[in-house]
This record gives C-alpha cells, sequence and structure tokens, in this order.
C-alpha cells in the first residue's frame, strides 16, 4: 500500500464515525484509532444554541430567527445534547413508532433520545443528563456532523 492510499484511508476513517480499523494483509499490518468523545453535553445560552458559519458573517439575521421563538427560555440555563459521531439522525427506532423524545418530555440520565446511523450502523444515543426536553434542533432522517447539537434539555425541568 502506497502512502498516498494509506493517508486517503485515514481521510476516509476520520469522516466515517468509526472509532477504530485494522487491516491485516500477507504484506502489512494497519490499525488505526482514534479517540471519540462520549455524548458531549455543555451549558449554552438559547441563542447560541446552534451556531452556524452562516450566523457569524451575517449576525443580524440569524439573531432574530433564534431569538424570536423562545423569549421564555432565556431565563433559565439550557443543555445541549450533541451528537457523537457522523451519521443520520432517526427520533423514532422504526418509522411505525413513536419518537423517543418530544418537546415537553421530561428525561431522566441514560434515556435514548434518538437513533444515528453511521455506515448501516444504527447506535442509540443515550442522554447524560435528566431534565425536559425544550427544542428538537435536527429534522428527521437529516445528516448530521460530529459534536452538532440534536436537542435542548432545561436541567432544571
Amino acid at each position: 500500500m502506497k502512502a498516498k492510499e494509506i493517508q486517503e484511508l485515514i481521510d476516509f476513517i476520520a469522516q466515517s464515525g468509526l472509532a477504530e480499523v485494522k487491516i491485516e494483509t500477507d504484506e502489512f499490518k494497519l490499525s488505526v484509532k482514534k479517540n471519540v468523545p462520549q455524548v458531549a453535553v455543555k451549558n449554552v445560552e438559547p441563542v447560541a444554541a446552534a451556531p452556524l458559519p452562516a450566523a457569524e458573517a451575517a449576525p443580524a439575521v440569524a439573531t432574530p430567527a433564534s431569538s424570536s421563538p423562545e423569549p421564555a427560555l432565556s431565563s433559565s440555563k439550557l443543555v445541549e445534547i450533541k451528537s457523537p459521531m457522523i451519521g443520520t439522525f432517526y427520533r423514532t427506532p422504526n418509522p411505525d413508532s413513536p419518537a423517543f423524545v418530544n418537546v415537553g418530555d421530561t428525561i431522566q440520565a441514560g434515556h435514548t433520545v434518538c437513533i444515528i446511523e453511521a455506515m448501516k450502523l444504527f447506535n442509540e444515543i443515550d442522554s447524560e443528563i435528566s431534565g425536559k426536553i425544550v427544542k428538537v434542533l435536527v429534522e428527521n432522517a437529516s445528516p448530521v456532523e460530529f459534536d452538532q447539537p440534536l436537542f435542548l434539555v432545561d436541567p432544571a425541568g
């Protein structure tokens, strides 16, 4: 395997969401492993809940859209549940089932909030925080990026 092929493989693995890949042939052994953090949760203000690169370029456009629907939420600290991987976001276990969580639902730490499909593997995403679901930030069956906010949770709820 040539250096260019190895680099292309490493780039592919980095974008795929896989944590570890081992390839072994008669001629060589290759092991690629990356650190994948658990579901990241952090405190944020509601206006900064879903920052986008376009929001930095045009803050006057992004600010009214995100602040007008949530005026009552600005008094509390909200927590984001973020995607731990790249994949496709699903709110339900299958098309005929109800959503794992809806706005207004109270969840406990360890409660499954969604599924993310990555390379034909369906990964259940569990909440690391207890609280009330305030907002779902991603549409069902939409692609998501690593560390993208998926839900806003009010830990006081």
